[in-house]
């Protein structure tokens, strides 16, 4: 391991990675970029510059364990590197700007994890960004990466090939029980000037996006309601106040006729990881489970009754370059799959998808709920102007 730059004499022709943030979303980031190129076909290598953390003794171990070349504590300073390519954007929600946005004017391409931003002004200055720096070929993409799940891939193939009919009704949830015991203590994830929001940034923005997703329709209004069940936790300097949500509910429409009904919740007790899909369409149906996520429950081209499918066929979504039928893939292969469409379109000199446009049109949506359950629930409606609380 060392601590400083590698000599640019050494590189290869691989892209070089700066992952910022070591903890929970860095190590899973950290897993995809080890593995890419040899569990996605055709995926390029790439070099595992550098892992980013505040606490010099702590990253140099992450980085260590997770297999990258070296550590840093200065992000600024890993951004004029001219051997880091792609920056990796993994810090707590009030940093994804600032550094977004730095990567970008410096020439790096960007992955910044979800939500997009804490704000919509932060958002809009990042779509602004990563717009100017498109046009000079630098690209990025938000890390929404359900959408790499195999199953929920299926699932909107057979939605844009109309076999559920016109989709009428949908169903989506997000239920975790981390919080659920009132004695969990304090964390930034609590403290709205770190995380934006609770389970509203964190759960919702992967819902709203799946419905964005799986339908290609945009959310259009919103009535909502959002409670925080425990409003002062224990920090490590005694108790603290809660200022962000602990569950979100909202029933919202589309512009394209469908009717949404939303939950999102990080106190539901026994509930792990519990993203909840149910699409009811004129001629179909389908049915969607996290903790079950090789499996889709579908009735299609008018049937009246589900059937289950495995979707580890060699011809399902994202399956090439994995296991034989039936070795079924986990939670970590979404970030591997997100790895591989990232380096993939980089090498074709297109945007990626999920863009940060698309963040910021899961970000007004967020914001509309907000504006919906600060005045009782009253309708808001989502748009570019959406009202900023």
């Amino acid at each position: 391991m060392t601590s400083s730059p590698s000599d640019p004499s050494a590189r290869s022709g691989s892209p070089g990675v700066a992952v910022i943030g070591y903890a929970f979303m860095g190590k899973a980031h950290s897993h995809a970029w080890r593995n890419v190129a040899a569990l996605r076909p055709g995926a390029p290598g790439v070099r595992q510059q550098v892992l980013v953390g505040r606490d010099a003794d702590a990253v140099a171990a992450a980085a260590d364990q997770y297999g990258w070349a070296e550590s840093a504590t200065d992000w600024h300073a890993v951004l004029e590197r001219d051997d880091i390519d792609i920056v990796d954007v993994c810090v707590p929600g009030h940093l994804h700007a600032e550094v977004a946005i730095a990567a970008l004017e410096a020439g790096k391409h960007v992955i910044a994890e979800k939500p997009l931003a804490n704000t919509m002004a932060e958002a809009e200055k990042m779509v602004a960004t990563a717009r100017a720096a498109r046009e000079r070929g630098v690209h990025s993409m938000v890390g929404f990466n359900y959408r790499r799940v195999p199953a929920l891939a299926l699932a909107r193939q057979h939605i844009a090939a109309g076999r559920l009919g016109q989709v009428r009704q949908v169903r989506v949830s997000y239920l975790q029980d981390w919080l659920a015991d009132e004695a969990a203590p304090m964390t930034w994830r609590l403290r709205r000037e770190l995380a934006g929001s609770g389970a509203l940034g964190d759960l919702a923005s992967h819902a709203v996006d799946q419905v964005r997703f799986l339908l290609g329709q945009e959310v259009s209004e919103v009535n909502a309601l959002t409670h925080t069940f425990v409003p002062r936790r224990a920090g490590a300097d005694g108790p603290e106040d809660v200022t962000v949500d602990d569950a979100a509910w909202s029933m919202m429409r589309t512009d394209g006729g469908a009717v949404v009904s939303l939950e999102v919740t990080r106190m539901a007790t026994a509930r792990k990881n519990a993203l909840g899909i149910e699409i009811y369409g004129s001629t179909g149906a389908l049915r969607f489970d996290l903790e079950s996520l090789n499996h889709l429950d579908v009735c299609l081209d008018g049937a009246d009754s589900f059937s289950r499918v495995l979707a580890t066929e060699p011809h399902d979504p994202y399956i090439d370059g994995w296991w034989p039928p039936g070795h079924v893939l986990g939670w970590d292969a979404t970030f591997t799959n997100q790895a591989a469409d990232f380096l993939a379109a980089l090498a074709a000199g297109q945007e990626p998808t999920p863009s940060f446009e698309d963040g910021l049109a899961v970000q007004r949506v967020l914001a509309a709920i907000e504006v919906s359950a600060a005045r009782g629930g009253s309708c808001a409606r989502v748009e570019s102007g959406v009202e900023h609380l």
